[in-house]
């Protein structure tokens, strides 16, 4: 009995602060309908972004978001290609990474080596995958792969038709943008994790 209603009570406080959002200050709204089958949250990403490696490893939000959903709504990290060096590349091998199921394996050093600038060809993000137990044979046979292009494409193609300019960026059934400016500085990280709740409920 006891669970139940703390279930209720979880269901209509996040009920609750769903009807407070207010569209242009928490979120933008960018499509009239859910564009998606099922329920989801994309996080779109650069490894090259600092902003992007604090949110990851300093103030953890996308973990924080992906362990706060409620079950059957997926999580996905999309790479975006538009900050230059190897970010074409790190898309590819982002899309690898999903496709072998990899990207907690990986996800650190890409980043370490992107934020230090020490990517320069293809072949020194392969060192990362092959440190981290991928086979240089399973890399090299993979990576173009028809499922890696279709994740390559997929990524692209979603960061085009949401236009995004900068990262990180939140995004909520591919209908709803989160507005960090408009959102609680004092309480920043939970307010994120609560706005993205809210916006499942919408």
């Amino acid at each position: 009995m006891k669970k139940l209603l703390f279930i209720l009570a979880t269901l209509f406080s996040v009920t609750t602060y769903a009807n407070a959002l207010v569209e242009g200050k928490q979120y933008v709204q960018v499509s009239n309908s859910q564009a998606t089958s099922s329920a989801e949250v994309i996080e779109f990403f650069s490894f090259y972004c600092p902003h992007c490696y604090s949110f990851e490893y300093q103030y953890q939000i996308p973990t924080k978001v992906k362990n706060s959903l409620p079950q059957g709504v997926e999580f996905k990290q999309y790479h975006v290609n538009f900050l230059g060096r190897q970010s074409e590349n790190l898309t590819r091998a982002w899309a690898f990474a999903m496709a072998t199921g990899n990207t907690d394996k990986v996800k650190e050093d890409l980043f370490n080596a992107a934020q230090k600038d020490k990517l320069r060809s293809m072949n020194d993000i392969r060192e990362i995958f092959i440190k981290h137990g991928i086979s240089a044979e399973q890399f090299d046979s993979g990576i173009n792969s028809f499922v890696v292009n279709a994740l390559v494409n997929k990524q692209i193609n979603l960061a085009e038709q949401m236009k995004v300019r900068s990262v990180p960026d939140f995004y909520v059934n591919q209908r709803f943008r989160v507005n960090p400016e408009g959102l609680n500085q004092q309480d920043f990280i939970q307010d994120y994790v609560l706005t993205i709740k809210g916006l499942l409920q919408k």
